[in-house]
């Protein structure tokens, strides 16, 4: 990785395609193409055996229990109630599952209500359970013990019950049929569930870019699409079939992702949707990329000062993005150009950026020049032109007062940055100066709100500083 000081122009921001974009839209058309095609051979009928039936149902069913069981002892063995959750998800539409195959018309036993009722519940409930992971108790470690309870109780009952209405058809409720009217409201009802769950999970998406989270949104749009012939159509149709196979291609979608985040002792967020800014950089590495994580070690080699300033004011600037309702794209931007927002710095002398003392004219023109180092380095890295706008026009001011260019024209995430950036400087305790206080780091910007910086940005930094309570000063060895 040079750090060759290279002219900020000579790598023209915008160049770059944003590759995730592409995955982005790839991974929408791998989505939406299988319930599309289901839809259209919908008109197709055939006429298979209750044995194919049965086994079919069977797989899914032995698919189901295998991803509920993976999650549920992972889940145990972390302490990850919102884990064990999701594994209950499956277990009980493995349970349901099962009870659908056994109770296959001519199999076992004759045409029966059982078949069409779990058939029809499989999904919903399973859309149910899964959009309980949002529930706080989700987060409690002390809630698996329960968890884990009420999971055997829901799958023990689930066959029991199956297996008592098989033997006595009359414990069945009369069950609605296919595109009748409560058959679209369960539709409407489980379609609302599953469109909550993908909703959350691209939101988390757009924070983490990781493919296995994709994988789940992706798995959700599926099992939503497995829900249409689940509850319109009948056996005789072979959209009902294909829709069995993309339930359970939809089940591991979800599975394996959360699955995989657990064993790597990471806690998966997709179904919750609940990821933070702050958990970007808290955890730049798994969430950011390998490349910043390298780079912030790189600055932590340099200056301790330096890397944890800009790890301050990017817990900062996601919490005010998140104040000002920042979309989850750009809140990764922010995260990432505040983490890096001063690693032009890696290209200042370290007899000038860790002087005892307060800088000369001639010193402070060269730290000023870190705006379009850190610019080049990150152009000649790949990063996004809209991360480097943030980390060459940090120290740009609304007045046009700031450097390195006097721009005025200032995109939100910048006017954020800036605003975090001047509050924790001044907060910090340096060998040549004492830090401010809170009020007075706060003064000056409110007075500086109207010329210098975002009146908005200001009030935002007001309120996050108000509800996490306002930081002691930091104190900086000499």
């Amino acid at each position: 990785m040079s750090l060759t000081n290279t002219p900020a122009g000579a790598d023209k921001p915008g160049v770059r395609r944003d590759s995730f974009t592409f995955l982005l839209v790839g991974g929408g058309f791998i989505a939406i193409v299988p319930p599309a095609l289901i839809h259209f051979v919908s008109p197709e009928h055939v006429m298979l055996s209750s044995k194919t039936h049965f086994w079919s149902v069977v797989a899914s069913s032995l698919v189901a229990t295998a991803a509920g069981v993976v999650l549920s002892y992972g889940g145990w063995r972390r302490g990850d109630a919102r884990a064990v959750l999701v594994g209950t998800a499956f277990t009980v539409m493995a349970s349901l599952l099962l009870v659908h195959g056994l109770a296959s018309p001519g199999f076992i036993v004759e045409m029966n209500g059982v078949v069409s009722l779990t058939g029809a519940a499989t999904l919903p409930v399973g859309a149910l359970i899964l959009a309980l992971s949002a529930w706080p108790i989700a987060n409690r470690p002390r809630a698996v013990g329960p968890l884990l309870a009420l999971q055997a109780v829901l799958m023990v009952g689930v066959v029991a019950l199956g297996l008592a209405a098989m033997w006595l058809p009359g414990l069945v409720p009369s069950v609605p049929k296919p595109s009748s009217l409560p058959a679209v409201v369960t539709l409407v009802v489980g379609l609302a569930f599953y469109g909550l769950l993908a909703l959350r999970a691209l939101h988390t998406v757009l924070l983490t870019r990781r493919r296995a989270d994709l994988g789940v949104f992706i798995g959700l749009v599926w099992l939503a699409g497995a829900l249409v012939p689940a509850l319109m159509l009948t056996y005789l149709d072979l959209a009902w079939w294909l829709g069995h196979g993309l339930e359970v291609a939809g089940v591991l979608l979800v599975g394996a992702p959360v699955a995989a985040d657990l064993f790597r002792s990471s806690p998966s967020r997709p179904l919750a949707g609940d990821l933070k800014g702050a958990e970007l950089v808290s955890a730049e590495e798994a969430f950011l990329g390998s490349k910043v994580g390298r780079l912030m070690r790189m600055l932590a080699e340099k200056d301790a000062y330096t890397e944890g300033h800009t790890r301050r004011v990017a817990l900062l600037a996601v919490s005010v993005g998140e104040e000002l309702g920042l979309p989850a794209a750009r809140l990764r931007e922010l995260a990432t150009g505040g983490l890096l927002h001063d690693i032009g710095k890696l290209s200042v002398p370290d007899d000038v950026l860790q002087k005892p003392a307060a800088l000369d004219d001639a010193e402070y023109a060269l730290v000023q020049r870190h705006t379009v180092w850190g610019d080049s380095l990150l152009g000649r890295l790949g990063f996004s032109a809209r991360v480097r706008l943030l980390v060459r026009d940090h120290h740009e001011r609304l007045d046009g007062s700031g450097y390195p260019h006097g721009a005025t024209s200032l995109s939100l995430e910048t006017r954020v940055l800036a605003v975090c950036d001047v509050y924790d400087a001044l907060r910090s305790e340096r060998v040549y100066r004492k830090a401010w206080s809170h009020e007075r780091a706060l003064a000056l910007l409110r007075e500086g709100d109207a010329s210098m910086f975002c009146a908005r940005c200001v009030a935002a930094l007001e309120l996050v500083l108000v509800r996490t309570g306002a930081a002691a000063p930091v104190a900086i060895a000499s």
